[in-house]
Parts: structure tokens; sequence; C-alpha cells
């Protein structure tokens, strides 16, 4: 299944990043674009063709709900990772997937199959 999905990256902290994509790449999905701040990830999730979008919430002290609102008028799904868990989403964003870190490879590979098969 994951052989052919696209994802969307959106993380701040470089080595994060890094490490997302090599956990995405393990799991056989592709990264079709990476961004670290809410203006290229706003300008990524206007125009990228993804099959889903994994949101870092804390955007070097920018939240990335921008990105989100973009992704869903595009009916586009997405995971949102935070450090403080769903409670501190808005309320429209509350039954999204949340990945809460620091998270495993099999949290992952669970969220996004959870996502890609609804």
């Amino acid at each position: 299944m994951a052989a052919s999905q696209k994802i969307l990256l959106v993380e701040d902290e470089y080595l994060i990043r890094m490490l997302l994509e090599d956990m995405l790449d393990d799991l056989g999905y592709s990264v079709v674009g990476a961004a670290g701040s809410v203006s290229e990830a706003s300008k990524l999730a206007s125009s990228t063709e993804c099959d889903v979008a994994i949101l870092d919430v804390n955007l070097d002290g920018q939240e990335v709900f921008p990105v989100a609102d973009i992704l869903a008028s595009r009916g586009l799904p997405f995971v949102f990772v935070t450090g403080y868990g769903g409670a501190g989403l808005p309320e429209q964003y509350r039954s999204r997937p949340t990945l809460q870190k620091p998270f495993q490879l099999d949290e992952l590979s669970k969220t996004l199959d959870a996502i890609l098969t609804q």
C-alpha cells in the first residue's frame, strides 16, 4: 500500500525532518515535498499532489493551521505532529489524527495506514 503513497512533510526542525523522511522511506512512502515554515508549507500545500500530509503544529513559533486549512479545502488528509497532544488543537481539528512527539516507527505506520484506508 505505502509504495505509491506520496507524503507532504512539514517540520521546522531539520534533524527531525530528516529522521521523519528516513522513517517514511523505511515504510515505503515517497516524500514529494518538505517544508520548514508556514509560508513555504502553504505554497506546497496549495500545489503539491500528495496522498497525505504530516504537519508539525509549531513551526518556529508559528502555528501550522493556515496550512491545514489549505489542505482541508483541497480535501487532502493530514496528521498533526505535536509535543502537546491533540487537546491543544483548535476545535475544528480535534478530530484529526495526531501523533505526539516523540513517536516510534510503528505509531507512524499505523496512523498513516488508518488515514489512507478511510
